[in-house]
């Protein structure tokens, strides 16, 4: 189970995601989560890392490639992984591609994307709400408090935030598109590549991928 996952902001992909882990007991890799370990391990890796993000920059794919490579040869991805942020560019691609041969050149990867459109995710984004006070989440369409926008646990007023308003959701939809389009040509002409409906209920998106996964 070698599996990418590609979907825009709010279409489900971490919540798929853990379910293919429980099924499969693979780990989900998020470069973000790696990158931090690296840095918070203080690596040789995460050194380099660290005085790039310090010096407000971004970090580069060679050394995104070198962590990725480092964290693809731990025991917990021998039956597997789940690749969920990355690749976000071809040369990300083609490094990855690069490096499962390197690893084992018999690797099946599949490329799943959860797709959804734009004004369903738009409408599932402006319906999250959290509580300042003690981090719980809401959505106002599928787990609304049982009190109009007071939370459950700790009576407090919920707030929408910053990032799940319309305008910056709209901005976040259309960077994504800019930047995954290619992708999903580069893995197209690889026949690797599977779409799924992510407007379905949770149970039918899984059932889908895992068809893909088990065919």
């Amino acid at each position: 189970m070698h599996i990418i996952l590609l979907g825009a902001p709010g279409v489900g992909k971490g919540t798929q995601a853990k379910m293919i882990m429980d099924r499969y007991q693979i780990p989900q890799i998020s470069t973000g989560d790696i990158l931090r370990a690296e840095v918070a391990n203080n690596t040789p890796l995460g050194q380099q890392a660290k005085a790039i993000m310090d010096r407000g920059e971004l970090v580069s794919d060679e050394i995104i490639l070198k962590i990725i490579e480092k964290r693809l040869q731990e025991p917990d991805c021998r039956k597997g992984f789940i690749l969920d942020g990355f690749p976000r560019t071809i040369p990300q691609a083609e490094g990855l591609d690069a490096i499962l041969n390197k690893l084992n050149n018999r690797i099946a990867l599949k490329v799943i994307e959860i797709y959804v459109p734009d004004e369903e995710i738009i409408k599932r984004l402006t319906s999250r709400r959290v509580c300042p006070s003690c981090g719980e989440l809401y959505n106002m369409l599928v787990k609304p408090p049982e009190s109009d926008n007071i939370c459950d646990k700790c009576g407090e007023t919920l707030i929408q935030r910053d990032d799940d308003k319309e305008e910056t959701i709209r901005k976040r939809l259309e960077v994504y598109r800019q930047s995954t389009a290619p992708l999903i040509d580069y893995y197209s002409q690889k026949n690797h590549f599977y779409r799924v409906n992510g407007a379905q209920s949770l149970e039918d998106v899984f059932k889908e991928i895992l068809n893909i996964l088990e065919a």
